[in-house]
C-alpha cells in the first residue's frame, strides 16, 4: 500500500491554517505559479491536491488533464473569499459521468 501524501494549493490566507494539521501547503500568488507548482506535485507523487475554487477557475484544462487518472485527486476547496460553487458543480458532473444521470 502507497503512502501517498496531501497538499494544499492556493493563495496564503487561504491555506496557511492547513499547515496546522500536518498538510504541505502551497501558497502561490497567481494562476500561473498555480500551474507549475500542480503539475510539480502530481509529479512529485502528491496522491491528494487541495486547490483553492479562486484558482481552480484559471486551471480549468490542467485540473482536467487529472480528472480520469487515479493520482493525483485534485479537490477543489473554498479560498478565503467563500464558496463560489465550482467544486459542488465538478462534483456534479463526476457523478453524473460514473452514474450516469444527475442524482445530485
Amino acid at each position: 500500500m502507497a503512502n501517498y501524501r496531501i497538499a494544499v494549493l492556493g493563495d496564503r490566507d487561504s491555506v496557511l491554517g492547513f499547515q496546522a494539521l500536518g498538510l504541505s501547503v502551497f501558497p502561490v500568488q497567481d494562476a500561473q505559479q498555480a500551474r507549475t507548482t500542480l503539475h510539480r506535485l502530481a509529479q512529485e507523487g502528491y496522491g491528494v491536491i487541495y486547490l483553492t475554487e479562486g484558482l481552480a477557475a484559471e486551471l480549468e484544462r490542467d485540473i482536467a488533464r487529472y480528472q480520469d487518472v487515479p493520482t493525483p485527486a485534485v479537490i477543489l476547496i473554498p479560498g478565503r473569499e467563500g464558496p463560489q460553487g465550482i467544486g459542488l458543480g465538478n462534483l456534479k458532473a463526476a457523478v453524473e459521468r460514473a452514474v450516469g444521470v444527475d442524482i445530485l
